[in-house]
């Protein structure tokens, strides 16, 4: 009897360490394929200053914080956070200066691309990253707005997080 247990937890061992890398891989986040956009990023048409800092995936969420900054002022800001919903979907969750909570789910997940949608928000109805070569990254909200279609792009490259605070006021 003895020997069938120790047969028996043999057995499962080697089967769990077989199946290791597998099962991590099949318990990784939904978020794991986001982890290009953790870092600083500076925007390429804005003030110094203005950009957005995304945490690296912890505990279930990547947190940011965006900045703009015009005539050496913040002018607005916005928390932002990713998470997994109830459905397995990346949610893109913003609290922009002034104005309510949105949520935006993932439509599109791909190798260094992102897309989010809301069609019964206000404006923006649609958030995008995409990773672009030589370190940039292209931002962009879109949707309708008075009945127009509306896109703003934002044009940002990487940078290291102290360059994304600029010079002390």
């Amino acid at each position: 009897m003895r020997h069938t247990k120790f047969s028996t937890a043999a057995a499962l061992s080697l089967l769990l360490w077989t199946a290791g890398p597998h099962m991590a891989h099949a318990q990784e986040s939904p978020l794991a394929t986001l982890a290009w956009l953790a870092g600083c990023w500076a925007s390429e048409t804005g003030e110094v200053g203005s950009g957005e800092h995304w945490l690296p995936l912890a505990g279930g969420t990547m947190l940011g914080v965006g900045r703009t900054v015009k005539n050496g002022k913040t002018v607005s800001h916005e928390f932002l956070q990713i998470r997994v919903n109830a459905e397995g979907k990346p949610v893109y969750i913003a609290i922009p200066s002034g104005q309510k909570e949105a949520s935006f789910v993932a439509i599109l997940v791909a190798d260094g691309a992102v897309t989010f949608e809301n069609l019964q928000h206000d404006f923006p109805q649609r958030i995008l990253y995409k990773a672009l070569p030589d370190n940039r990254l292209a931002a962009r909200i879109e949707g309708l707005r008075n009945g127009a279609l509306r896109g703003i792009d934002f044009p940002m490259k990487r940078v290291s997080c102290d360059a994304l605070v600029g010079k002390p006021s």
